[in-house]
């Protein structure tokens, strides 16, 4: 108890109390006490005082310019989206005029009898009939990340996440089991249409879709539905979704409806002619 007592009563160090009795006895101690310091502490404490009292001014002077800056510049970004948006709505008009203009050269080349036939095999028409309806969707804990993937691809490190090289085997397998017309998402597949990735996205003609993937595929329902499940591409389908969660469904339908391509690229062949020959 007496060295408890001893600490509480003597905080302070004996050395250090000297040292300080030693400083106020010889007046160095405390506030200035001379007036040339004590002019010299009023002189800082002043210039301290001015360089807040400016710094404060300035930021209130430069405050409404900043502000009208930003008001011009949020201005600019309205004025580009506004014209971005009028360019958009100009391809997309120009763009049906083109398919427009497609379709039509497809219905002259093609004849009276081939017309039909030709327009739903390039996708320049609309489809309506029975067929399969084939919904392909990522594993539901899928992260957004992860390191490993057995599957080895670049550009989805998740294996439950559904990649382009999926789609393209599923589109493939059902166009091999007697699919007429495909729609991925309401996108008309063409003969010439590309699926790729880009990220962790999947692009169709270069249009970005989102899971779940509704595939549409127009023909003969029940044996489209059951020729694809047992193809080498069905069953790689049902190999995704045993080993690594992704969800399927497939079912016949009495009647799809897949709108025409929205553009379709129009190419002629020309007969070869043999050289050499009289």
């Amino acid at each position: 108890m007496s060295l408890i007592t001893n600490v509480m009563d003597h905080s302070l160090d004996d050395g250090y109390a000297e040292a300080a009795a030693r400083k106020r006895a010889d007046g160095e101690g405390g506030l200035p006490r001379t007036l040339r310091a004590k002019l010299g502490l009023a002189a800082g404490l002043v210039l301290a005082a001015l360089v807040v009292t400016v710094g404060a001014a300035q930021a209130r002077v430069a405050a409404p310019t900043v502000a009208k800056e930003r008001e011009e510049l949020v201005d600019r970004i309205d004025e580009r989206s506004a014209e971005a948006d009028e360019l958009e709505e100009s391809i997309d008009k120009l763009r049906a005029d083109v398919g427009a203009r497609q379709r039509e050269a497809l219905e002259r080349s093609g004849g009276s009898g081939r017309s039909d036939l030709v327009g739903i095999l390039a996708g320049a028409v609309a489809v309506q009939g029975p067929g399969v309806k084939l919904v392909v969707d990522d594993a539901k804990d899928v992260a957004a990340g992860g390191d490993g993937n057995p599957r080895g691809t670049s550009g989805f490190s998740d294996t439950g996440r559904v990649r382009d090289r999926d789609m393209q085997r599923v589109v493939n397998g059902l166009w091999a089991s007697g699919a007429e017309a495909i729609s991925i998402n309401g996108q008309r597949l063409t003969a010439l249409s590309a699926i790729r990735a880009a990220g962790d996205a999947i692009l169709v003609d270069n249009r970005p879709l989102v899971p779940p993937y509704t595939v549409l595929a127009v023909g003969d329902g029940g044996r489209l539905a059951t020729r694809f499940q047992d193809s080498p591409d069905g069953l790689y389908l049902h190999a995704l979704q045993e080993n690594y969660g992704i969800r399927t469904s497939i079912s016949a339908e009495d009647d799809l409806r897949l709108a025409a391509a929205p553009s379709v690229i129009v190419r002629t062949a020309q007969p070869k002619t043999e050289k050499g020959t009289s």
